[in-house]
């Protein structure tokens, strides 16, 4: 699953309103500003229930991901390299789409992420609320307004995030 744009490096441009575009991003305006869907309680890969809502108040990356995906993999040590670096002012949930627990717990110990990684196997209703995902990764960045900040459908540069995160 990769959304259009992938792997063509394209210099990022400013829309007349001051945001930061990036060209062959899908326009995900429509989402922009919308309050985020953090009505969601999720298992995470010890079996812990993670309620969304209670990390309103923060900036919240959700990452939807899988163990298959190269492009995900790609994503990973910059997201972990963000929430060492913000520490608690940022929230990094990674969603993962259709793997089981057995797949997420070996794959969160190789790539030494340090966030919780979330149950989405199964869990269509949370994928439509945040999508539509017509691929992955997909990354939606809440503000601590708890509103849609960005959404990222393909693999985002750590730089984005930041400037991203940074903002808010």
């Amino acid at each position: 699953w990769l959304a259009p744009g992938i792997g063509v490096h394209q210099e990022e441009t400013t829309s007349p309103g001051g945001a930061t575009d990036y060209p062959g991003e899908p326009d995900d305006v429509q989402a922009t500003g919308k309050p985020a869907p953090l009505n969601f309680t999720l298992k995470d890969m010890n079996g812990a229930d993670v309620t969304l809502a209670s990390f309103k108040g923060k900036v919240i990356l959700v990452n939807f991901w899988a163990t298959w995906c190269g492009p995900c993999k790609a994503e990973i040590p910059s997201l972990v390299e963000l929430q060492h670096q913000y520490g608690d002012d940022l929230v990094i949930l990674g969603v993962s789409v259709d793997d089981p627990v057995e797949k997420i717990r070996p794959y969160a110990a190789q790539y030494q992420i340090n966030y919780p990684l979330l149950v989405g196997d199964g869990r269509d209703d949370v994928q439509e609320a945040f999508g539509p995902l017509s691929g992955i990764p997909v990354s939606v960045i809440i503000g601590r307004d708890g509103r849609i900040a960005k959404k990222h459908s393909g693999i985002a540069t750590k730089s984005q995030f930041e400037r991203e995160i940074k903002a808010l």
